[in-house]
């Protein structure tokens, strides 16, 4: 981009340069320089000095609603040079990351947590309490202290219907459970309290749940159904469920998240049965693997997976996978277009189960305790076998509390995130919307391309849920121009690390609307950090930890760093968390999680995994995984960390990967990375060798050098889109110890 000018320094001849008209640059140039008059206005400096305009409030100001200088419709090479231009002497090392999202002391009282803060705040913080914004991180520090406190708030404000209410909210009288034991003696089925009307949050039977679109069918109406309907496709299911399983049976879902497929997840789960959540994109060993852990009985698949006009085969995978009783879901039309194996059925065939009954919509649910497993998920695989990790009735309540607190989701809102049921996320999305009264869109079909934007622009989604790379495509490939997302009220983003130019991207294109970043696992049924409403948000960062989250971060020796210092270290989780596993079906749950993790304050600290940075400004970035660190010249650093230094390097790069190898005759680690090139671009690996390495050299230490760099086509990805750095590693190794062979 060369040298970024101040924005006070840019100019008419800069504005068209980024794509405007003669005209459009004229008008905006004057709109810029009434917005730098106004920032500076309110700027401090010493007495009979001029005040600069400090960056951020020029951000505000030019971004401000009434404003709103930068449109969706702008091209992007705007966006950025007014982004850059007004934090051009931003300095990350003094000032942290830089905001570019700023919350309202109006808009702050009106969210769902800064409704809960000025009802309970002044009693429970006392004069401390002052209002959203200003007391957050003091009332974020209470509900850790007391977290029965805050659950017992929230549930109230949750569609959660208890058959025997709880005894209490947390017990810890069981020392054995470093998590303590919630809501005890409680008795319901979860997938119930998705399915009833209710006065509040309100959901009526006339309301509408679910909307959902065919890929194809860009042009015709949203699908839509009402409470009342969706209650009656689940109850069927589950009545003909009743016809061939047993209660505690372990069922399977291999499908895209579809309408069917989210009655057949609830009506599971309704029956008394257990959910196993398998992503669509598996081969067949991954499939079994599952079938095998979980001891499956049954398994819900399609005949393909339709996606850019063309069908992929899945149930033969499933076929292949091993000899687990299949009902068999067409992707088109009412018949399945295979031939199935004697035993399977089609779904036609399985709903003609309830034929005989008088009442087929009408089911009685099956009740159990708060601790029963209702869907066995699994982790992503990054790191080896993939660990199967059970979900009780407690996990929903805290993806849904999470949910209305940080993104502050509500009756009436339509929440899209493109994803699987046989991911976390699936799971998380689903649940925040039934159990907060909002409306869940599905796009039936790849979200990659103009289809699926056209549909969040029809169905009026209010929050949209990402991944980074999906950003990354949406943005090289300008798929989304010409679409109206301004309905949307925030973004989310999760499962890897984001960038902040893609954030950029995409908060431009609702007038620069809050991306709330999410980082968590499976194992603790939401995300330990985000972002949230009432605090500053900074692109490609944390703003807080979730409510209730107590975490340190350890340096490595295991001690944690002082709360209020800026760090980079492995970070440590209270082990008091509500909706966090207990127990893991194919390893054991005390060593893979708390073995060998230091005490803190009379706690046994729980392993997240994440290595995270605490900077300037009480900001946090994830940095990678612990086993994705590296140690170049004597010192410690983050794949992630040498990653975002190398995708703004060069034009021509989409995106790296940074690997540490050992040499094969010994020695200290050696950097190694991989980059996938621009459709187009033809930079080669020594030129892209010498950048890199001037970049990293500068921008973080002197002492790194990179040995090497591959150009590759495509990353290695688990399903749920997670870089897999250990199958690099894997090539690089091979590779180095065949060149020493030689």
């Amino acid at each position: 981009m060369g040298r970024i000018r101040k924005i006070e320094e840019v100019g008419v001849e800069d504005l068209v340069g980024a794509g405007l008209s003669l005209e459009e640059a004229r008008s905006f140039h004057e709109s810029l320089k009434a917005a730098i008059l106004i920032a500076q206005s309110s700027s401090t400096a010493g007495e009979g000095t001029k005040a600069a305009a400090e960056p951020q409030k020029v951000w505000r100001e030019i971004t401000a609603e009434g404003r709103r200088l930068l449109k969706p419709w702008h091209p992007h090479a705007l966006h950025q040079l007014i982004y850059y231009s007004v934090y051009s002497d931003w300095d990350l090392s003094t000032s942290g990351p830089p905001p570019y999202w700023f919350p309202s002391p109006l808009q702050a009282k009106n969210t769902n947590l800064g409704r809960l803060m000025e009802i309970h705040g002044p009693k429970l913080l006392g004069t401390l309490y002052q209002d959203p914004i200003t007391s957050f991180s003091l009332f974020q520090k209470f509900t850790v202290q007391h977290p029965d406190v805050y659950w017992s708030l929230v549930l109230k404000e949750l569609s959660v219907t208890f058959r025997e209410g709880p005894r209490c909210i947390l017990d810890t009288s069981d020392k054995s459970k470093h998590g303590g034991t919630w809501l005890p003696g409680s008795v319901l089925n979860i997938a119930e309290s998705c399915l009833l009307p209710m006065d509040y949050p309100r959901k009526r039977d006339e309301d509408v749940v679910v909307i959902w679109r065919d890929e194809g069918l860009d042009d015709n109406p949203i699908n839509s159904m009402t409470l009342r309907e969706f209650r009656e496709q689940v109850m069927m299911v589950a009545n003909a469920l009743d016809t061939m399983f047993s209660r505690g049976d372990a069922i399977a879902i291999d499908m895209q998240m579809t309408v069917t497929a989210v009655v057949i997840y609830l009506a599971i789960i309704l029956a008394g049965l257990v959910v196993v959540s398998i992503a669509d994109s598996f081969a067949p060993k991954e499939i079994a693997i599952r079938l095998r852990v979980s001891n499956a009985k049954g398994i819900f698949t399609q005949d393909f997976i339709r996606r850019g006009g063309r069908n992929f085969p899945l149930y033969s995978r499933v076929v292949e996978a091993g000899p687990c009783k299949a009902i068999v879901i067409p992707v088109i039309g009412k018949d399945v277009g295979v031939q199935l194996r004697k035993h399977d059925l089609s779904w036609k065939d399985f709903l003609s189960c309830v034929d005989h009954l008088s009442r087929p919509f009408h089911y009685s649910p099956v009740y159990q305790s708060i601790d029963s497993i209702t869907n066995i998920l699994f982790s992503s695989g990054t790191t080896g076998e993939p660990k199967a990790i059970p979900w009780t009735q407690l996990s929903p309540i805290r993806a849904a509390g999470d949910i209305w607190a940080q993104q502050n989701i509500k009756t009436g809102d339509v929440y899209c995130w493109p994803t699987s049921l046989g991911w976390v996320a699936g799971s998380i999305v689903m649940y925040s919307c039934f159990l907060n009264g909002a409306t869940l869109a599905l796009y039936h079909g790849s979200p990659l391309g103009h289809g699926f934007g056209k549909f969040v622009q029809d169905a009026g989604v209010t929050f949209l849920g990402t991944v980074p790379s999906l950003v990354k495509t949406w943005k090289s490939t300008q798929c989304m121009e010409g679409l109206d997302w301004t309905n949307i009220k925030s973004f989310a983003t999760a499962g890897e690390a984001s960038y902040f130019d893609d954030d950029l991207w995409l908060s431009s294109k609702a007038y620069y609307r809050p991306v709330i970043d999410c980082c968590g696992g499976t194992e603790t049924a939401s995300s330990y950090i985000q972002g949230n409403l009432l605090q500053p948000q900074a692109f490609g960062a944390f703003s807080t930890a979730s409510m209730t989250v107590g975490y340190v971060i350890l340096d490595e020796h295991g001690v944690p760093y002082p709360d209020d210092k800026p760090c980079v270290g492995e970070v440590g989780l209270f082990p008091v968390y509500m909706g966090a596993s207990d127990r893991l079906l194919n390893a054991n749950h005390e060593e893979v999680y708390f073995k060998g993790m230091p005490m803190y304050k009379g706690m046994l600290l729980r392993r997240q995994g994440d290595i995270i940075q605490r900077t300037i400004g009480d900001y946090i970035i994830v940095q990678g995984r612990a086993d994705d660190t590296m140690n170049l010249s004597g010192i410690k650093t983050s794949s992630v960390e040498i990653e975002r230094v190398c995708n703004r390097t060069d034009d021509d790069v989409l995106e790296t990967a940074a690997i540490g190898v050992a040499p094969v005759t010994g020695g200290p680690e050696q950097l190694v990375i991989f980059a996938v090139l621009k459709k187009g671009y033809n930079s080669t690996q020594e030129q892209l060798k010498l950048k890199f390495t001037r970049a990293i050299k500068s921008n973080l230490n002197p002492l790194f050098k990179v040995s090497h760099v591959r150009i590759v086509m495509e990353f290695p990805r688990t399903a749920s889109n997670k870089l897999m750095r250990r199958v690099l590693r894997d090539q690089i190794k091979n590779e180095l110890a065949s060149q020493s062979r030689l």
